[in-house]
């Protein structure tokens, strides 16, 4: 080996990965430890890999990582997957330190007292991907220019400070939250709005509600121990939703102007009963532009704040259900009435009567509350 010109070493050097062969590689001829200056780019430190890891003494291991590192001069993927030692909060910095200009992918799984602040070292730099797992966050301070991929699991972050890490990655492209422990842990509402982003996964077990606005993803899944109970969502678009392993206890489901790619271009409603059993409630507010619903022969439709658009509407749905047999209106009239709320029910009652001079054959009752 030592014969071969250190470009043939380094070609091959490059495509190593584990920090377990290169420690052996570099221990084997000095050729090896003269390529890895220059032709290591991707190192993997994980106390799975390697048996010796765990035999080691903690001062000596951290020796060994710190001269496998400080050997390379262009390192662009660190993995430090050792969360079954403790080390010494200085010498991981150090590690991160000497690499922060060249990595664009670092993925972190290291305990130590305290913990190293992460986004301290590397804001405002080149990283693109972040996978941070059973770790602390606090301090958001820099911005993330390149970073498109963002992962956090078992992570303990204040709800501050995930609202301004999400805010400093200008270009994310993916976002995976597992497990989070923020430090409302109490919270029991979750509330998103304008975000933009191919995956979006929340693994969360105390949420009940779940609000999403302006939002654009391409998939988005949330999952749970079954304590979601109303899904909200407003002008969302969504490629693939995968939320029905966590709804069987959600109550309503309020949609409006959502947008969601279906083989079919059909609301299954038979479908959507079927996997939210407890479903008590369904708002769907959307342009209906095609379609007839021929199975509904019962329909009730009714409001909680009447409006000028609301007979319209029924209009709509009597023009698209051609077999209804019983249409049931509800409506609730606050007990205080100003003069506006007077004038749009005394429109409504007039646009109603005129409305159903058409469809004499319905049987038609209205309940006011």
């Amino acid at each position: 080996m030592e014969h071969f010109p250190v470009e043939v070493v380094g070609n091959i050097l490059s495509r190593i990965g584990a920090a377990r062969d290169v420690v052996i590689a570099s221990a084997t001829c000095s050729k090896w430890r003269e390529a890895s200056c220059k032709y290591l780019h991707t190192l993997s430190f994980n106390s799975n890999d390697w048996p010796v890891y765990l035999d080691l003494p903690t001062s000596d291991l951290e020796i060994l990582m710190t001269q496998t590192i400080f050997q390379t001069t262009g390192l662009e993927v660190l993995y430090i997957l050792m969360d079954a030692i403790e080390f010494s909060a200085s010498t991981v910095s150090s590690w991160l330190m000497y690499n922060r200009e060249t990595l664009r992918q670092l993925f972190y799984n290291v305990r130590t007292t305290p913990s190293v602040n992460i986004l301290e070292i590397f804001g405002r730099l080149k990283l693109e991907m972040l996978v941070i797992e059973r770790n602390s966050i606090s301090g958001v301070f820099k911005i993330f220019p390149c970073l498109k991929g963002l992962s956090l699991s078992f992570v303990s972050i204040s709800a501050l400070d995930l609202s301004l890490l999400l805010i400093a990655c200008l270009k994310i492209e993916a976002l995976e939250l597992v497990d989070l422990e923020i430090a409302m842990s109490d919270a029991q509402s979750l509330y998103v709005e304008a975000i933009n982003l191919d995956n979006f996964t929340l693994v969360a077990e105390g949420i009940e509600c779940l609000h999403l606005k302006d939002c654009a993803l391409e998939v988005f899944g949330f999952a749970g121990r079954g304590t979601l109970k109303q899904l909200k969502t407003d002008d969302v678009s969504v490629l693939y939703l995968h939320i029905a392993e966590t709804a069987e206890n959600l109550e309503t489901v309020d949609i409006r102007n959502f947008s969601l790619i279906w083989e079919v271009k059909t609301v299954d409603l038979e479908t959507i009963a079927v996997f939210f059993p407890r479903l008590t409630h369904l708002s769907l507010c959307y342009d209906l532009n095609h379609g007839v619903l021929v199975n509904v022969t019962v329909s009730e439709l009714g409001w909680t704040e009447i409006n000028g658009f609301f007979s319209r509407w029924v209009e709509g749905i009597l023009k698209r259900c051609p077999n209804l047999e019983k249409l049931v209106i509800r409506g609730v009239i606050p007990e205080v009435k100003v003069h506006e709320e007077c004038q749009m029910l005394t429109n409504f009652t007039s646009s109603i009567v005129e409305l159903l001079r058409k469809y004499i054959h319905l049987e038609v009752q209205f309940v006011y509350e």
